[in-house]
């Protein structure tokens, strides 16, 4: 077992920018489910009509990556919208019901022939990253010593601004929280009727929660298209949902940091068990391949998150960051 190899890849993965996507993502679900309580399933909906409002916007009509960026943050503000208005007066698990269904609803429309003239339809659409890279300030080469390794020169600029649009991020968020804004969004999270006793129009917090933190999971989408290169819409599961969401449960919910510590940790577990299980498989003494087949390594990763997930809730349910008398499942 190398031991040396499996740290490596864990921290490359915690610090990379898939990392950093699930981050922003999960930022912006914290919005959403940590400080409002409103329990959105669906955030991979928006991250996806941001990287597909980058994705159209440069590939079909030419437009530039700051004019795409700006369309598919618009979009996802539509798209907050538009959800809100029927499901918002609501109980909670419609808002739900209807976000995981409209992720999906998007997937499979993106990848229809009748969409393909703009997304170009499973095939999805490539080469979105030339005009960011142009941009690249850092000389060629490979960054980084021991088990710190960061890759190349592209790599290290993609994630520079990665980690800078997490920080823009995490001081926005800080700052709206720290406002009255923010202690009514606490509020409508412990007790909607109190607060609306209190002549606050819940409706109207509410819309604009799902609007900031759709807007934020946009940017995650924006940031998805530019570091892959490219979008296809099969891409777009409700993994990215489900995944955010242990990210955010790992760090804390309603805390400005739990989002980017959740993820830290996520991938440094979830990409070195991947390492670890291919190690041992190669060295014979993990036969997981020779018993249950090629499949048996990501099956397995996925069942070790899992139980890391099950533990947490069991042990600490309001995460590493949170504070258990804030976040409990009653509130």
């Amino acid at each position: 077992m190398d031991l040396i190899e499996i740290l490596s890849f864990a921290f490359r993965s915690a610090v990379g920018p898939l990392a950093i996507t699930f981050a922003l993502a999960a930022i912006g679900l914290n919005i959403h489910y940590g400080y409002t309580g409103l329990l959105n399933i669906g955030q991979v909906a928006f991250v996806m009509v941001g990287a597909y409002g980058l994705a159209i916007t440069v590939d079909v009509f030419g437009g530039s990556h700051v004019l795409g960026a700006l369309v598919g943050l618009g979009l996802a503000a539509l798209l907050a919208v538009l959800l809100a208005v029927p499901t918002l007066r609501l109980r909670a698990d419609y808002l739900a019901i209807t976000t995981i269904s409209v992720g999906e609803v998007l997937r499979l429309a993106t990848r229809s022939s009748q969409a393909a003239p703009l997304t170009r339809g499973a095939d999805g659409i490539a080469g979105l990253g030339g005009p960011f890279y142009a941009l690249n300030p850092i000389p060629p080469g490979d960054y980084g010593f021991w088990i710190f390794q960061l890759g190349s020169e592209r790599r290290v600029w993609l994630m520079l601004v990665g980690w800078g649009l997490i920080a823009l991020m995490c001081l926005l968020v800080w700052a709206l929280m720290r406002s009255p804004w923010g202690r009514v969004l606490r509020a409508i999270r412990e007790d909607e009727e109190a607060a609306r006793s209190l002549g606050k129009n819940v409706f109207s917090y509410k819309m604009q929660a799902l609007v900031l933190g759709g807007v934020i999971g946009g940017l995650a989408g924006v940031y998805y298209a530019i570091q892959a290169a490219g979008v296809a819409p099969d891409t777009f599961d409700p993994r990215i949902t489900f995944y955010a969401y242990v990210i955010l449960i790992l760090g804390g919910p309603g805390r400005v940091l739990g989002p980017v510590l959740g993820a830290l940790i996520f991938y440094a577990l979830f990409q070195g068990a991947d390492v670890l299980l291919r190690q041992g498989a190669a060295g014979g003494w993990l036969p997981l391949v020779e018993w249950f087949g090629s499949q048996a390594i990501g099956a397995t990763r996925l069942a070790l998150v899992g139980l890391v997930l099950m533990l947490l809730m069991i042990f600490r349910p309001q995460g590493i960051l949170g504070d258990r008398r804030e976040m409990s499942l009653g509130a």
